[in-house]
């Protein structure tokens, strides 16, 4: 039987409300007034958490990568635009003051260590490693340590690399998410058939973190055992940002919320049995021989 482990107040596993995390990320593209009305969406339409991200750029990226070329708002290099997009103490504090007050969870995925330990400073309820660190054993061992709950995200890494990761955090208290990570995902590459392969391999939560356009493939994951989906939010995938066009505006938001949370639902208890409510037609419609 799969295990269960808890984030905050919620508990997360087979037969428990699917945990949302509405993934606010970079998009708030350096606005801490963008920031807050991403939060406003995704408590508006009944999420259970905001993510962030949250890099020590000059850790992160090369020299070469921070040099090179890039127009922005925020200056004329690749570097001003990753410090742009970086918020500081006092955006964290402020986001930790403005989610307590709406009572919705907030944590980050953490690129590094220096990172880890920034955020050490705020009550998160979660850690998150992303997909590009999911290979960096030192950070999983270090974020493991804060007795939090780790989830990992599992894009472009082999059946291998996951092992490693999971060698690392270990079982208890940890999620692993499926996850493609390209910006947006084409059909054909999102996998579905992947979640349930996870859940038994590593009888762990396993989570979905989709990069897809639409809402449906969400709650497909939801069908075949995902306990939490993590999605990218926008409130308009035409503003400027690497993340916009892989992300959902408020509309589709809440319609994916509310189809996840009707999934229990759709597939009631899997016994064929004839309903009250059609026996009125049944005496109108059938006809006894």
């Amino acid at each position: 039987m799969e295990k269960t482990i808890k984030i905050a107040n919620k508990t997360i596993g087979d037969n428990n409300p699917c945990f949302i995390i509405a993934e606010i990320g970079i998009n708030h593209n350096g606005s801490l007034q963008t920031a807050k009305k991403l939060i406003n969406m995704a408590h508006m339409y009944g999420c259970d958490a905001v993510k962030f991200q949250k890099r020590t750029v000059d850790k992160v990226y090369t020299k070469e990568e921070l040099m090179m070329p890039r127009q922005s708002v925020f200056g004329e290099t690749n570097g001003d635009l990753k410090r742009g997009l970086e918020f500081g103490f006092e955006e964290y504090k402020e986001i930790d003051r403005y989610c307590k007050e709406l009572q919705i969870l907030w944590f980050a995925s953490v690129w590094d260590v220096d990172s880890l330990d920034f955020l050490e400073q705020f009550d998160v309820c979660a850690y998150k490693i992303p997909s590009a660190a999911l290979t960096d054993i030192e950070l999983i061992k270090k974020a493991k340590k804060t007795n939090k709950p780790l989830l990992l995200s599992s894009g472009m890494s082999t059946i291998e690399e996951i092992d490693r990761a999971l060698d690392a955090a270990g079982k208890e208290n940890t999620i692993l998410f499926h996850c493609t990570s390209t910006y947006p995902c084409e059909n054909n590459e999102i996998n579905l058939k992947v979640i349930p392969y996870l859940k038994e391999r590593y009888n762990i939560p396993i989570g979905y973190s989709g990069h897809e356009k639409g809402i449906v493939a969400s709650t497909i994951a939801v069908v075949l055992g995902a306990c939490s989906v993590e999605r990218h939010i926008t409130l308009d995938r035409t503003m400027w940002g690497s993340d916009q066009a892989a992300s959902i505006e408020p509309e589709g938001l809440r319609k994916m919320v509310r189809d996840i949370r009707n999934v229990k639902s759709f597939l009631g208890d899997g016994v064929k049995k004839v309903y009250d409510s059609e026996l009125p037609i049944k005496k109108k419609l059938r006809k006894v021989k």
